[in-house]
């Protein structure tokens, strides 16, 4: 084998290590990408089953429905940010951390509503 200085000998070695860790990467991305998501739709839910459970103490006069919102939130992993009632409506709005891996960890947060429907249709 004859050596020629400046050929593209090792050439294709290293647009393949590079190609690599291309996909390498954004399948990192995509994966963050995804548990952001699903972190978000879990804040969500948490939040819709604080409005719901308030809603449904303030409907029974048992307790009040803010604290039953906390209960359940607390119970989901989640720090209620605020709880109102007006009339029969109840709106909750919950925060939540996530972690990220090598990004670090972020809050999300969600909000619901929870009451009786209109009568106006």
């Amino acid at each position: 084998m004859r050596w020629v200085r400046g050929g593209e000998d090792g050439g294709v070695t290293v647009v393949a290590g590079v190609a690599l860790l291309a996909l390498l990467t954004l399948t990192v991305l995509m994966a963050q990408v995804g548990v952001a998501v699903a972190g978000r739709h879990r804040a969500q839910s948490a939040a819709d089953l604080a409005a719901l459970s308030a809603a449904a103490a303030a409907a029974g006069g048992r307790q009040s429905a803010c604290a039953a919102a906390d209960g359940i939130g607390r119970r989901m992993g989640v720090r209620m940010i605020n709880c109102a009632v007006h009339d029969w409506d109840v709106s909750v709005t919950v925060e939540a951390r996530m972690s990220l891996g090598p990004l670090g960890s972020r809050s999300v947060r969600a909000m619901a509503r929870a009451g009786p429907m209109d009568d106006s249709d």
